[in-house]
């Protein structure tokens, strides 16, 4: 049998023991780690989730506070500060364009009513010519439904209260953890160079590096993204006649930067607001149609062009870390799990006993893979001596 042995440095950074420990002993720390920080993401995510978000975006305004430090010569709080400000400006002009284009959809609220009641009953007609189900059969499976849903409204009411209150505070804790994050950028670094000996500044500096390379590159191409999936949208929905085509599609744009579950809300919502005009199944089906053939287009050749060569993460393990980060922290955990997992890999890949873990993680998919033994010499045993 085999052993693989594996340094573990447990010493200060002025000592140069180390402690050699087994594979087994390591794969056990690591597993008690990974639980650790998964139960200390859980229990504290409404604390640790905005403060990653104001990591992102500190990462994707430090250009413009380097700029306004060494160009014009800005202090450091003033810069952070510019900063900040213009982020937040230009958030809050995407709100107030959305809320008053949302309020000429709501003047259409009655037109919308109605062609929804055309639409179900034309449903319904459809269901019993094919389907063989009768109006009552319908209208009562209707009604039980709605009737579980009333009871269950006063649940739903508090919970999205709740909701709404936490994501309130928090665009009021991110803009802030973004300003102290920019200006106290220099004393965390410090702080980890002060955790590493000398010898390993180097590589620690070379990590820093890459993971504000990554994270600035990953967040301004889903900007990027985000504009390109607007774009398409809503020529598509003005081609084929919707009413809000613009708002549709930045409505679209913006909710597909949440993974897998953005682009099925922003189509339902699209699909609503075209019953503004007419109840037409041909146009629903062409609002379907579009949604179908701009996702297409996204996840085969915007997100390999734009997303995937700025992080390099298979799409299994992608998969994984976006559910993983929806179970921990919902939304903004599946926003999340894409970087995080960035970071972690590039840590990896500069981590000696953890490089394979890096690997496993990344996109390099080896098209043959040969086993190579070594093999053993061959010991021909003493004959015995028999006896007569």
């Amino acid at each position: 049998m085999i052993k693989r042995d594996f340094s573990f440095n447990l010493t200060s950074k002025n000592m140069d023991n180390t402690i050699k420990f087994p594979f087994y002993i390591r794969l056990s720390f690591m597993l008690v780690s990974l639980i650790g920080v998964t139960y200390i993401l859980y229990m504290g995510n409404s604390i640790l989730i905005p403060i990653l978000m104001a990591f992102l975006f500190a990462v994707l305004l430090l250009p413009i506070v380097n700029f306004l430090n060494s160009k014009l010569r800005f202090p450091n709080v003033l810069s952070s500060s510019i900063a900040v400000l213009l982020f937040v400006s230009f958030i809050t002009g995407i709100f107030v364009f959305l809320s008053y284009e949302i309020s000429d959809i709501a003047d259409d609220f009655e037109a919308i009513r109605k062609n929804i009641d055309f639409f179900i009953v034309d449903m319904q007609k459809y269901i019993k010519a094919n389907l063989h189900i009768s109006m009552w059969e319908q209208r009562k499976y209707m009604e039980e439904v709605t009737q579980d849903s009333v009871q269950k409204s006063k649940e739903t009411i508090g919970t999205a209260l709740i909701s709404v209150t936490d994501t309130i505070l928090d665009m009021i804790l991110i803009p802030i953890y973004t300003f102290l994050i920019l200006i106290y950028r220099t004393h965390f670094i410090l702080f980890l160079a002060k955790l590493f000996k000398k010898e390993y500044h180097a590589n620690l500096q070379e990590i820093l590096t890459q993971i504000k390379g990554s994270v600035k590159s990953y967040i301004s191409g889903l900007i990027f993204e985000m504009i390109a999936v607007s774009v398409l949208t809503s020529i598509g929905l003005y081609f084929i006649g919707v009413k809000y085509s613009l708002l549709l599609g930045i409505i679209t744009g913006i909710l597909n930067l949440v993974p897998y579950l953005g682009i099925l809300v922003a189509g339902v919502l699209t699909i609503l607001a075209s019953l503004t005009g007419t109840p037409d199944l041909s146009l629903i089906l062409g609002v379907i149609i579009v949604n179908v053939v701009v996702q297409i287009i996204d996840n085969n050749i915007l997100v390999p062009l734009i997303i995937n060569t700025k992080v390099q993460i298979n799409a299994f393990v992608s998969i994984v870390g976006i559910i993983v980060g929806g179970q921990l922290g919902g939304i903004a955990g599946m926003f999340l799990a894409i970087p995080l997992l960035a970071i972690l890999k590039i840590v990896f890949d500069r981590i000696e006993s953890a490089e394979p873990w890096g690997y496993l993680m990344g996109d390099n998919i080896p098209k043959t893979f040969v086993w190579r033994f070594k093999k053993k010499p061959q010991i021909n045993p003493k004959p015995t001596e028999v006896p007569y």
